[in-house]
C-alpha cells in the first residue's frame, strides 16, 4: 500500500512538475533536475543505508556524485570564447540569413519567398510557436532593413 502511495505521489509530483516547465526557461529546468537528482540520490542511499544495503548505498552514490557535479559545471572552467557575440535581441546578418536558410547575396525576392513559406510553418495560428515566429519576423527585418 505505501508503494501505490508512493507510485501516487510521485505522478502528481511529476505532472506539476510538466506544467511548471513548460514555462520555465531551460537553465532553471537543469537546475532543478539536478537538484531534484542529487536529493533523490542521497535519500535513497540513506534508505539503503537504513534497510542494511550499505554496499549498494556506497556503489550508487559513487556513480552519482560525478554526474551531477559534471551537470553542475563546477568542475569545468570556461575559457572566453573567442568569437564574438551579438547583444541579446540583436540578430547580426550572418544569423538572419541562417535562420531564414539562405546564403550571402539572396535577393529581395528569395528573402521575401523563404520568409513566406516558414511563417506557413511558424506561425502560431498554424501550430508554431511564439518564439520562432519572431525571430523569422526579425530575420526578414535585418536582412530587408
Amino acid at each position: 500500500m505505501i508503494f501505490l502511495l508512493l507510485g501516487l505521489a510521485s505522478l502528481v509530483a511529476v505532472m506539476a512538475a510538466l506544467g511548471v516547465f513548460s514555462r520555465a526557461q531551460i537553465s532553471n529546468v537543469k537546475q532543478f533536475g539536478v537538484w531534484t537528482l542529487g536529493i533523490g540520490g542521497l535519500l535513497l542511499a540513506a534508505l539503503l543505508f537504513l534497510t542494511g544495503r550499505g554496499g549498494v548505498a556506497l556503489a550508487g552514490l559513487t556513480l552519482l556524485g560525478p554526474l551531477i557535479w559534471s551537470w553542475t559545471g563546477l568542475g569545468t572552467s570556461k575559457a572566453p570564447s573567442s568569437t564574438p557575440t551579438a547583444q541579446p535581441g540583436r540578430m547580426t546578418q550572418a544569423e538572419a540569413l541562417q535562420v531564414l536558410g539562405l546564403s550571402n547575396g539572396a535577393s529581395k525576392a528569395d528573402i521575401q519567398a523563404s520568409y513566406l513559406r516558414l511563417m506557413r510553418a511558424a506561425h502560431p495560428d498554424q501550430g508554431g510557436s511564439d518564439w520562432l515566429a519572431a525571430r523569422v519576423n526579425q530575420a526578414r527585418d535585418v536582412l530587408l532593413g
